[in-house]
């Protein structure tokens, strides 16, 4: 990997919207040495107070509902209306090896190739939720690079990918038609932090299988709860082909009447401000757990006792009781 350190103009060319430094900069965020993590951690504090905000969409779906072609049809088409548009694609990392194929930039070729439109593939790393840790920094350098909408494509591995809403202002999912009745769209998780739902593959032959879809999960939102941050008719199912075009122009204008509703009654600013504390309080946990495997002894104690966990001579409750009161300071 080449070698990301911090350039003194960095920040001002990420600001005048320049996409080589800010590929740069997310290279600088997502690499794990210590020495790159204080340059990432300066780098971003000489960004904050910039004031821009761009929409962030989070978009959610199982493999093969077609993300990448839908993301790809519906850049371009906020290409065509004169936006800037990021997209951050988190691919799944191996558990063997730890690699990810990033192949999600060769599937959008068109988007690709648009100077306002910036995409990059990272690996999820094998971090929980569907999104990589240092999504939410790649997001925070995008909007200082003045970008109208960002993108936020999980790795689409179904019901757990409940992290991106914790970095979005709209969360999409994506279906596939006939991807379940009105009882399989009552689940809760995912289906509780939607605000769009997208029927996806609405042409040819499974047209008419899309509708049929769109109504029971349409269905299904009316038997949910009502969020205090929903206007009326929201959260809603609409039936899209990326393929043709068809519905995405009305998909973009319920998510800017959704984003213009939260703004306009203060859910905007609040939901920010909690999703800010969210991530510092994430960034406290993260880098305790870092301190606690970092420690010689506390790994050696750990490793001790993991060896009579695994003996059956001690409980998992007891050994880890054990290690947490030898972290404890003496009263």
């Amino acid at each position: 990997m080449p070698d990301p350190r911090l350039p003194a103009d960095l920040p001002e060319r990420i600001l005048k919207g320049e996409r080589r430094a800010l590929a740069r900069a997310v290279t600088l965020v997502e690499s794990t040495r210590a020495d790159h993590r204080a340059q990432a951690t300066k780098l971003l504090e000489a960004l904050s107070g910039h004031g821009r905000q761009a929409l962030r969409l989070g978009l959610s779906g199982t493999p093969g509902v077609g993300k990448s072609t839908f993301i790809e049809a519906f850049g371009m088409m906020l290409i065509e209306a004169d936006l800037r548009v990021a997209v951050l694609a988190v691919d799944p990392s191996s558990t063997r090896s730890g690699g990810s194929i990033l192949g999600d930039k060769t599937r959008m070729e068109s988007l690709s190739r648009e100077k306002n439109a910036f995409i990059r593939p990272s690996p999820s790393l094998s971090h929980l939720g569907g999104v990589s840790r240092r999504t939410r920094e790649a997001v925070a350098l995008c909007e200082a690079a003045d970008f109208d909408v960002i993108l936020i494509e999980t790795v689409g591995v179904g019901q757990s990918e409940t992290m991106v809403a914790e970095m979005c202002d709209i969360f999409v999912l994506l279906l596939a038609p006939a991807g379940g009745d009105e009882l399989q769209g009552v689940k809760r998780g995912i289906m509780e932090i939607a605000d769009l739902i997208l029927v996806n593959k609405a042409d040819g032959d499974l047209k008419s299988t899309a509708t049929r879809t769109c109504a029971d999960y349409a269905g299904a939102l009316r038997l949910m709860r009502k969020r205090a941050n929903d206007p009326e008719g929201f959260p809603k199912a609409l039936a899209v082909s990326a393929v043709e075009g068809d519905g995405l122009a009305r998909a973009w204008d319920e998510m800017r009447a959704l984003a213009d509703w939260r703004k306009a009654n203060g859910h905007w600013d609040k939901r920010r401000a909690e999703q800010a504390r969210h991530w510092f309080e994430e960034e406290v946990q993260s880098g305790l757990l870092a301190r606690l495997t970092s420690d010689p002894d506390t790994r050696a104690r750990i490793r001790d006792l993991g060896a009579e966990v695994a003996a059956g001579t001690t409980s998992p409750d007891a050994a880890a009781a054990e290690v947490l009161a030898g972290l404890m300071p003496p009263d």
